[in-house]
């Protein structure tokens, strides 16, 4: 039942974000939300999702919690299959290339995460799997699809 309205909050929510282009809903609580644009791994079809996010040194990052479930979400699993993504924030589309933080980069992520966001503690304690951390960096898409380079964002450069 929690799952139903889950999902029909985050309909309500991406029908919000898309029609304000971002004005509303894209902040909740404490958290800034963005509507992410990922190919579904096995229909190979766009599926869209509004999530949280950060906001960190120019790049984008998305903590794939799923509410504290045992399963990654279907997202997490497209993003694995196909890196490539695309991100609507505050009414813009940012082409954007996807990789998960390991090692030293997690661990400062994490730290930054929690801190702004508490209940990412709580989920982590609701499973057992690792709660992996998405970091998105916008690209500039060649005409044959492939990625061309990255770009300076509003925020800065990118390193």
């Amino acid at each position: 039942m929690k799952d139903f309205f889950i999902r029909i909050f985050m309909s309500i929510n991406s029908f919000f974000l898309r029609l304000s282009r971002g004005r509303i809903g894209s902040k909740l609580g404490t958290q800034t939300v963005l509507i992410l644009h990922t190919t579904g791994r096995k229909s190979g079809q766009d599926r869209a999702i509004p999530i949280a996010y950060f906001d960190y040194e120019g790049k984008y990052l998305i903590v794939a919690s799923n509410w504290g479930k045992d399963k990654n979400a279907e997202w997490y699993l497209n993003l694995k299959k196909q890196p490539r993504a695309a991100l609507e924030v505050k009414g813009k589309r940012i082409e954007v290339q996807s990789r998960e933080a390991q090692g030293e980069e997690y661990d400062r992520l994490w730290k930054f995460a929690t801190e702004k966001h508490p209940p990412y503690l709580d989920y982590q304690k609701m499973t057992t799997r690792h709660i992996p951390i998405m970091v998105f960096e916008p690209v500039v898409i060649a005409s044959d699809g492939r990625v061309a380079k990255r770009i300076e964002t509003e925020r800065g450069n990118l390193n």
